[in-house]
């Protein structure tokens, strides 16, 4: 049956593995007094696609998100009552297995509801025949890297899929789709465009649609979570930030909202943090459109209701970005507490303790890395304040290269001939081996992909790629200063030091190895000031500072939105699976970039912080 012909309404319900399991059955139970058409989820991530992908090959347990069906179980009788539709990747390495756990929830509960799954992600057979006939270098988009030059053996790889296998699920009658590693935001692509019945040449409505779907994949994070003027939401219940509704009419265009009763809000400011979170740049790619985001602005219409504006669509590119999986390598970290005076000259007695007696094994680490996370405060009032953690984390490509002779015996046996106040941490269950996958991020061609959809009367259909594609250079737009400079920063008038993000918004994330951070500001001539201020060099030279590594940096500016957005290539250490850095998903680049002090016009801090 077609469904109505108003605006889809879409909600996000969640944007990790370990979300809150409560909203599918919040927002579905709740149908009668605030109505959504569809419940989307995202399940994965770079993380658990590698820890998926090594459940996958050693069979040990089936390799979907069991915590999707924690939140689906509670849901499913208001799904059936209210005919809402689910859209969700959260089988993860194993859809398959995950559509049978789902159709025997339903068959249990006796409901009417048809479950279909996506297949056509998982690619390493086809990228490694293509590969030994030298159709592709299958080049690292973050590091450049060829992959006949990575040093680990591939076990696993998927392939990022679009949202028209999902589409077409609906339009034949499945209630529940259940994919793999579909595309972040292709559940909303594939409803929007299963909902209006668009074509693929509906490039603008796609390229908003895909944008909505950024907006709502990552749940609470459009409605006041990680935004850096969370202060505000105090008031406003931060302790039940509530999910993002995206409203996508005929024509694409997009409204934003959230469910009724809930914390948190909806705002030009928490839309502008979600958009700007883990993009490359002006060009965003799906592998049913791109889009492009030069001109994006965000509306506001009323509280709660923000209109997206601006976006236009282009053709998708030929290929998709495909994650690599390589067999696991091992890792140990230990940690211990350092309080008061001479930090610095503690934690240097403990790294040259530690490695005089490791010496005998340190051939055989990949990676040996000593942090000291934390500062002491000045003139400290509790013990807690003055102290610090000294962090030992090492990697070995074998697991007895980090047994407990090698690895935690060398980082504890210091204990009674090093510095005052020696603390170890006393859990020492991370000092032990663990597995920790390497990912290496490609492209290959969309038309090497098999996407189908398979139905519970077991009908298969094909999904064919995209007929018409555009190729877009490897790089991203990029200006290393602001085309629009005002004389001098000095023409702001006085200033005085303080921290940057006390006017000015963040937010970063990962992707792979690369790291995007997005700045903005609350009016116009602090935009200004801001254009002049964050150039490239001031970027690598002043901001990033000892964090900066010498890789490339992008920059780029989006005018409507009052924000400057870099893209640091390479900067995390090879991406969340596998990294040694504590800020694994780079979200806490911003925050750091944030405490760096600048010279700010007086006249933009009487208007009060953030």
């Amino acid at each position: 049956m077609a469904p109505e012909k108003r605006a889809i309404r879409i909600s996000g319900c969640s944007g990790s593995t370990t979300d809150r399991r409560t909203a599918m059955a919040l927002l579905a139970s709740n149908y009668e007094n605030d109505p959504i058409d569809v419940l989307v989820g995202d399940w994965m991530s770079e993380g658990n696609m590698t820890v998926r992908a090594g459940s996958k090959i050693n069979g040990q347990v089936a390799a979907y998100e069991p915590t999707f069906l924690e939140a689906l179980e509670p849901a499913l009788p208001h799904i059936s009552k209210y005919r809402i539709k689910v859209a969700v990747n959260a089988g993860a390495a194993d859809t398959k297995k995950l559509h049978e756990a789902v159709t025997r929830l339903v068959e249990v509960r006796g409901l009417d509801l048809d479950v279909a799954w996506i297949s056509g992600d998982e690619v390493l057979p086809q990228l490694l025949d293509a590969q030994k006939r030298g159709e592709s270098p299958f080049e690292n988009i973050c590091t450049g890297q060829k992959l006949d030059e990575w040093q680990f053996e591939p076990i696993y790889a998927q392939a990022y899929l679009g949202g028209l296998g999902i589409a077409k699920a609906f339009e034949k009658g499945a209630d529940i789709v259940v994919c793999g590693r579909v595309s972040d935001a292709s559940p909303v692509i594939g409803a929007a465009y299963w909902w209006h019945n668009w074509k693929r040449s509906d490039l603008d409505k796609l390229a908003n649609a895909f944008v909505a779907g950024h907006l709502s994949e990552c749940s609470s994070y459009s409605t006041g979570g990680n935004f850096t003027g969370f202060k505000d939401f105090e008031v406003l219940g931060w302790e039940k930030i509530g999910y993002p509704i995206v409203e996508i009419d005929e024509m694409g265009q997009v409204v934003v909202t959230k469910n009724t009763g809930s914390g948190g809000e909806v705002s030009v400011n928490s839309l502008t943090s979600q958009f700007l979170y883990e993009i490359q740049g002006p060009w965003y790619f799906n592998s049913d459109v791109t889009a492009l985001l030069e001109n994006i602005s965000f509306e506001h219409l009323s509280t709660d209701r923000v209109a997206l504006r601006g976006v236009a669509g282009a053709l998708p590119p030929p290929t998709t970005k495909v994650g690599i999986t390589a067999k696991p390598t091992y890792q140990a970290e230990m940690h211990w507490f350092i309080t008061g005076l001479d930090v610095k000259a503690k934690a240097r007695m403990m790294e040259t303790q530690i490695r005089h007696l490791m010496a005998p094994y340190l051939s055989a680490f990949t990676k040996l890395s000593f942090q000291v996370i934390g500062a002491v405060l000045e003139d400290p009032t509790n013990q807690n304040s003055a102290t610090v953690d000294f962090r030992v984390i090492a990697q070995a490509r074998k697991a007895e290269d980090l047994a407990p002779a090698k690895f935690v015996r060398p980082c504890i046996d210091p204990i009674m001939c090093t510095f005052p106040g020696a603390t170890p941490h006393l859990d020492l269950r991370q000092a032990f081996p663990k597995e920790v996958f390497e990912y290496y991020v490609t492209l290959m061609p969309q038309s090497s992909l098999s996407h189908k959809v398979h139905f519970a009367s077991g009908e298969t259909i094909d999904i064919s790629p995209p007929s018409a594609t555009r190729s877009y250079p490897k790089n991203q737009p990029t200006q290393d200063e602001t085309a629009s400079v005002p004389a001098a920063l000095s023409s702001f008038g006085a200033s005085t030091r303080a921290p940057l993000g006390t006017i000015v918004h963040a937010r970063s994330g990962d992707k792979g190895s690369d790291c995007n951070v997005g700045f903005w500001v609350r009016n116009a001539d602090e935009y200004s000031w801001l254009q002049t201020l964050l150039s490239t060099a001031f970027m690598k030279n002043y901001l990033l500072a000892d964090e900066y590594n010498g890789g490339r940096v992008e920059r780029f500016e989006f005018p409507g939105l009052r924000a400057v957005h870099f893209l640091l290539k390479d900067h995390l250490d090879r991406g969340v699976s596998c990294t040694t850095s504590v800020d694994f998903l780079g979200k806490n680049c911003a925050e750091f970039l944030r405490a760096r002090y600048v010279d700010i016009p007086l006249r933009f801090l009487s208007r009060g912080r953030i």
